[in-house]
């Protein structure tokens, strides 16, 4: 396949209007219509259905796409690997990084310092879900991602970084006895939460289930915004990594309380594909983010579950 149709096929998709494509790509109409027909011929395919709206891909045409977003990927990323092994590191390199965690305290020193080391790489910084950020990167549209979880995901791996302790976060207004809180003492409120896909809940629930607890989950909000709303407004409290509670806190005054009996913590992490390889600029950035990782975060190994039962020894 010819790469210029790929990239003409993938800017009709991504346009959704062959005329508008024609003209982004300063090619006239008659001439892209003949490079789709041709791109078609060759696959034995429809792709594109037409209608008086735009073009919408075909199961065929999706499908082709998706390959055609991580050929282009890769056809671009060897052209940079290629020109950076004689010259300083150009080219762009994308780091994802779950809303509210401890890798937001990475993405400025980690802006400022591949731009003092590597001036011709353009950083792209997406602060996402770590569902939607592990897809781009097990499909190849984004190089790594910072996020919470370590369990074996079919395409990805996983570098583990840190261990936050979840803490209760509640409105202001309420007013708990004391700084530490059990999951059974939870367990009277009502809790707003993630989907049950997200890991903090998963961790959450796994606990619950090790000692016969059930929360009253009555919302499942994946906004920050709107779950600082709620919290500020005393719809409920929540469960969130330190980091993630910390930061809440200081937009709202919402007050933390440690979770102990038990204590869960959840796993902060490098994510990567396990079968696409790193650019040289991606190496790069990656090695920059691990130093400040060593420099700004807590080791894995000083948890606060660790260190308390060391404490107790």
């Amino acid at each position: 396949m010819n790469l210029t149709r790929l990239k003409y096929f993938v800017k009709i998709v991504d346009i959704g209007s062959l005329t508008q494509a024609a003209e982004v790509l300063f090619i006239a109409q008659p001439a892209l219509s003949q490079q789709l027909a041709t791109l078609e011929g060759e696959l034995k395919q429809q792709l594109l259905i037409r209608t008086k709206r735009g073009v919408t891909p075909t199961e065929a045409g999706k499908i082709l796409y998706a390959h055609a977003q991580v050929i282009l990927r890769q056809c671009e990323q060897a052209m940079g690997d290629v020109l950076a092994s004689s010259k300083a590191l150009t080219g762009k390199v994308s780091v994802g990084l779950a809303p509210g965690t401890a890798a937001s305290t990475l993405s400025w020193p980690l802006l400022k310092r591949v731009r003092e080391q590597h001036p011709g790489i353009v950083l792209y910084l997406n602060e996402n879900f770590g569902t939607t950020l592990s897809e781009l990167i097990m499909s190849g549209r984004m190089d790594m991602g910072v996020l919470y979880g370590d369990k074996v995901i079919h395409g990805l791996s996983f570098e583990p970084l840190a261990k936050e302790p979840l803490y209760l976060v509640s409105s202001p207004k309420r007013d708990l006895p004391s700084v530490d809180v059990s999951l059974k003492d939870i367990a009277q409120w009502d809790l707003l939460m993630p989907r049950t896909y997200n890991v903090v809940r998963k961790l959450v629930d796994e606990a619950c289930l090790g000692i016969g607890v059930t929360l009253n989950v009555i919302a499942e909000i994946e906004s920050s915004t709107t779950l600082s709303a709620a919290i500020e407004n005393d719809l409920g409290v929540t469960i969130l990594p330190k980091s993630a509670a910390m930061a809440l806190s200081k937009q709202t005054e919402a007050k933390l309380y440690r979770i102990v009996s038990p204590i869960v913590e959840a796993p902060l992490a490098l994510c990567l594909s396990d079968h696409l390889p790193l650019s040289i600029p991606a190496q790069a950035v990656k090695d920059i983010l691990l130093e400040l990782v060593a420099e700004l975060l807590p080791k894995p190994a000083l948890s606060e579950e660790k260190t308390q039962n060391m404490a107790l020894a």
